[in-house]
């Protein structure tokens, strides 16, 4: 009895359902589908502002600026077409183009598809007004990245992009989406956490004429964190245009503190092609250019250091107790190591280590590497913080490179040579070095003995974070040493001989150490590095020209900057 009752509850329970199916079926299944029609929701997505970036002052060189996209949401095939049309005539673009852009870009029926982006004001406007015959055409506004000053300061900040498969496998457990807009290279990229903007949006329900009905839900956006740096904005300006049609790079650096007051390499580009969703085809020579205008040489780019490594001689000589400063050699041109003969670029007959540095005697330091040795050569560049990063706040730095006889008996089966340690005391040979190392270890002349840690940020959402950012790197150096030196290079630039004397500027002392470097093809690359005012430094300073002549042309250069910085009162 008992299971009858079951099996008659069970046959009411499936009857009901089945009228009921029946019921929103067939009874009234076409006045469902009417309203269906009559209410959708639509989803309208709120952007907020990537972060500012700003400089030491606190001007935007790194902004936003409003965009108008133009979109349509997907409805009847007929609207569809007719919001087409209207768009192909105000815009002046092809019809069919749209139509691509309108398949591409579909998700879901209830969300707007962006067929045309960037689209000037008059013709937002004039599309706008459309809406009350065209309801499903409709205008979004977004912030996009603004460079006010164009190129200048472009590979200090990089570019943004559609985020890659790579990034994307990378970053997605920190909600980074499909076809989010990510930082690449720079601070752009370093600092993307920071700067990217929360997402926002609007959940509404219309009815089938397009027509708001009511709001469904809310989520405000949020902007991305300002971040100030270090960077004078105005000094910045006098160093990229004087590397306007060059390639190398130029860095100026506090000397106390590692605050990059500029940096800027060439050739460099536009991040504005980026933004505006250039070409393809060029973006491609953009990529392929053999310029290389994406790569910061300041940071990645490696190169034999020549002279300017004679500091770092100098200093080892002495520290060793090897040499004394009173210890001469005789420069008649040339010099042989075995039974190679080893050139000077002039004869200077007689010289002591003083002497040396102001001429740049290449004889005198053959001798000189000879007496301390390949090794003790390799560990006080190791000291001065060549062969690796400086832990700059940038990406895709590169450690250079500091040969020694170990690494050339593991890596290439051979034996080092006298040739090799004369080759090693001049800059030249396996030796490879970056512009902010360089620019890290004449500092360290200029502070009386510090290697401190080059950074570009100074706060982030108004938080200081300098405080995090002066790394001490434990590396001490004596001061007597130091100042004997640094009492060199201020000699190289104010004697009539010396190497940098075309730098013998009025109002203001400076000191320094150029650097000529031997390369297999092209001209030879150029080097100064230096440091001003004198007795109380506030800039250290590095001029690279990749094959750009002797070391008199980096001094051409830095004149020029210095005269500029003169005249416009930022040296104090």
């Amino acid at each position: 009895m008992r299971i009858k009752v079951i099996n008659w509850i069970i046959f009411f329970l499936f009857l009901f359902l089945s009228l009921a199916v029946l019921n929103l079926q067939l009874i009234n299944g076409r006045r469902y589908w009417q309203l269906s029609n009559k209410n959708c929701i639509r989803l309208l997505p709120q952007e907020g502002c990537r972060g500012n970036i700003l400089d030491r002052q606190g001007k935007v060189i790194v902004g936003n600026k409003l965009s108008y996209d133009l979109a349509i949401i997907p409805q009847d095939k007929v609207q569809i077409e007719k919001a087409l049309l209207a768009a192909s005539r105000v815009l002046g673009r092809d019809v069919d183009e749209l139509g691509r852009n309108f398949k591409n870009g579909f998700i879901a029926p209830f969300a707007p598809v962006v067929i045309a982006r960037d689209i000037e004001v008059r013709q937002a406007i004039a599309l706008e007004e459309l809406r009350p015959d065209i309801a499903n055409i409709t205008i979004q506004m977004r912030p996009v990245r603004d460079y006010p000053y164009g190129k200048f300061g472009c590979h200090i900040f990089g570019y943004l992009n559609e985020i890659d498969r790579r990034r994307l496998t990378k970053l997605s457990d920190y909600g980074y989406q499909t076809k989010d807009i990510v930082g690449f290279g720079g601070l752009e990229e370093k600092y993307d956490y920071y700067l990217r903007p929360e997402k926002g949006g609007l959940s509404l329900e219309v009815d089938h004429r397009g027509k708001f009905v009511r709001i469904l839900g809310f989520k405000p956006p949020h902007d991305g964190k300002d971040i100030q740096l270090t960077v004078d904005l105005d000094i910045q300006k006098i160093v990229e245009n004087n590397l306007v049609d060059r390639q190398g790079s130029v860095i100026i650096m506090d000397p106390s503190s590692g605050e990059i007051i500029a940096m800027a390499s060439a050739p460099n580009f536009n991040p504005k092609l980026f933004v505006k969703k250039t070409s393809p085809a060029t973006l491609r020579n953009l990529f392929n250019d053999p310029r290389a205008p994406l790569v910061n040489r300041a940071i990645s780019g490696v190169y034999p250091p020549g002279s300017v490594f004679k500091l770092v001689m100098a200093y080892g000589a002495l520290d060793t107790k090897k040499m004394s400063t009173n210890k001469t050699f005789f420069c008649p041109g040339s010099m042989y190591v075995g039974r190679r003969e080893f050139k000077c670029w002039d004869i200077h007959q007689r010289q002591n280590l003083f002497g040396a540095i102001i001429h740049s005697c290449d004889v005198f330091f053959y001798h000189t590497g000879l007496i301390i040795g390949a090794q003790a050569i390799h560990d006080y560049a190791l000291r001065f913080g060549f062969g690796k990063v400086t832990a700059i706040d940038l990406p895709y730095e590169s450690s250079g490179f500091v040969p020694s006889p170990l690494w050339k008996k593991i890596r290439r089966l051979s034996n080092w040579f006298d040739g090799d340690t004369a080759n090693l005391s001049i800059g030249q040979g396996d030796l490879m070095v970056t512009p902010i190392q360089t620019v890290r270890m004449v500092a360290v002349f200029a502070n009386k003995g510090s290697l401190v840690k080059p950074y570009l940020v100074k706060s982030i959402d108004g938080r200081d974070i300098s405080v995090y950012q002066r790394v001490p790197s434990g590396t001490k150096f004596k001061e007597a040493t130091i100042e004997y030196i640094a009492d060199a290079m201020r000699s190289t630039v104010s004697e009539p001989t010396g190497t940098a004397n075309i730098l013998a500027i009025f109002g203001v002392q400076v000191a320094g150490k150029t650097g000529t470097v031997q390369v297999p093809h092209g001209q030879t690359h150029a080097w100064f590095i230096g440091f001003f005012p004198f007795k109380n430094p506030k800039f250290a300073i590095c001029v690279f020209l990749e094959h750009g002549g002797s070391g008199q042309a980096a001094c051409m250069l830095t004149r020029r900057i210095i005269e500029e910085m003169l005249k416009q009162g930022l040296i104090r």
